[in-house]
């Protein structure tokens, strides 16, 4: 598995959906590639953070970047 190939199962790996077969060569891949492990964290807390902003209540931590909350809110006004 390249890197780049890691992307497109991302979503699919947290969420637990990813086929026994795929998640042995993306987590093979994950343990021989730190940047792949970093950017795995990174997106795992930019879903986190996103669905925190989604919740019903509306707050925003204040730990989360001002271009996310732009993006998120840009994207949910598109809808």
């Amino acid at each position: 598995m390249k890197c780049r190939d890691c992307v497109e199962f991302l979503m699919e790996y947290l969420d637990g959906t990813l086929a026994e077969s795929e998640r042995r060569v993306f987590e093979a891949h994950l343990g021989e590639c730190p940047p792949c492990g970093h950017y795995l964290d990174s997106y795992r807390e930019t879903v986190r953070l996103g669905r925190t902003l989604c919740e019903a209540d509306e707050r925003v931590p204040p730990e989360m970047p001002e271009e996310l909350v732009s993006a998120i809110l840009a994207a949910r006004s598109a809808r």
